[in-house]
């Protein structure tokens, strides 16, 4: 039976720490290292992959999810959405007396004055006096796509070869932390496809992966071994440790971990994360503006693509809903994240001592600068 161990590698210290033990144990020979990219990544982190394959002598199969038919056939199904009228339920108009009211036709003829009746009581009309003509809905489809969103979305619903925007414009929304459909569909689906191909070859896997207990709450209970298929298992080595000690094991083995975490992040991976902290977005928008200048013109095509045309990567919190769907758009996109992330007191007052800072000054969450 031959073993292959596959490690994820995101770049961040836990799985840094994951590959090395990996490493350590088995030889580069059996270890497959691999990095599913997002395309919300920043830069630094496809430097830091291309300096742990040097340091390490080893190659970090690189994994990109694909979108294209998806993209397709939501193309096709909006050109094909037809819109359909809704059906109604009438019933003749009448008078104080009950008497039907008749108007006239073009051609001079006269027909009953339709209303509708909202006492429908199984199936028995019951007429009544209605003072003034109101027709309303009672049944049938909505409307989906009018003719000017549909040419709106297939403008834009075109493949970029970006996998997070390809995504979202399939999705015609940003994901959220209660549909956290970019996890799924990006990083899990890729790994499971690429396992899965190597257990058809006659493998079986192990999936390495850096998660620690103490990350939250969601992960307190992770099993450090597991069986998850036939000729699949889960191993999770570091799951009894701390953070410290992460950046402890790679030092000590002669290497650094990612740069990101001395200037301000508290985790590598999406730039920005939608579960990015205050403090991340803050640090986020003054030493990478084109990564949120990046995310706003994201939001524009998206919001094309949507058929409520408002889509934001991250909703503005104390922001009342607001009906215009421009203005919404606006009020609720990136830059007021931005904005109040860059305030106190609970968005009251601007942090003026945090816009005084260096920019490029070493900050990190994990006491790195000291």
């Amino acid at each position: 039976m031959t073993i292959k161990h596959v490690i994820s590698v995101s770049s961040g210290k836990d799985s840094d720490s994951t590959l090395l033990i990996a490493l350590d144990r088995f030889g580069k020979n059996n270890v497959v290292p691999i990095f599913c990219d997002t395309g919300n990544e920043h830069e630094e982190v496809y430097q830091h992959l291309n300096y742990l394959e040097l340091a390490l002598d080893i190659k970090i199969v690189r994994l990109k999810a694909n979108f294209d038919n998806e993209i397709a056939n939501k193309r096709m199904f909006i050109a094909r959405d037809k819109r359909l009228k809704r059906d109604y339920k009438k019933v003749p108009k009448t008078d104080r007396n009950g008497n039907p009211v008749y108007c006239k036709n073009e051609d001079g003829s006269v027909r009953l004055s339709p209303v509708y009746d909202e006492n429908f009581e199984d199936k028995t009309v019951i007429l009544k006096y209605v003072p003034e003509q109101k027709i309303g809905y009672d049944s049938g489809r909505k409307r989906r796509w009018s003719n000017k969103s549909k040419r709106r979305a297939l403008e834009v619903l075109i493949p970029t070869g970006n996998p997070y925007l390809d995504l979202c414009l399939w999705k015609g929304r940003f994901p959220s932390r209660k549909a956290q459909f970019c996890t799924e569909e990006l990083k899990r689906n890729p790994v499971v496809e690429f396992q899965l191909e190597l257990v058809e070859q006659g493998y079986t896997v192990v999936s390495w992966q850096g998660v620690r207990r103490d990350e939250s709450e969601r992960r307190k209970s992770a099993l450090k071994f597991e069986r998850i298929g036939p000729g699949m298992y889960v191993y999770r080595p570091i799951v009894e440790w701390t953070a410290a000690m992460t950046f402890d094991f790679i030092y000590a083995h002669g290497l650094l971990p990612n740069s990101l975490y001395k200037q301000g992040m508290g985790r590598v991976g999406c730039m920005p994360c939608i579960n990015a902290r205050k403090d991340e977005l803050h640090q986020i928008s003054r030493r990478f503006p084109e990564h949120i200048e990046r995310i706003s013109e994201w939001e524009s095509l998206v919001s094309s693509a949507s058929k409520h045309q408002v889509a934001t990567f991250i909703p503005a919190p104390e922001i009342k809903n607001i009906t215009n769907k421009q203005e919404g758009a606006k009020a609720h996109g990136i830059w007021s994240v931005i904005d109040w992330a860059k305030t106190t007191r609970g968005g009251k007052q601007y942090d003026l001592l945090a816009n005084l800072e260096d920019a490029h000054v070493c900050s990190s969450a994990y006491g790195l600068c000291e």
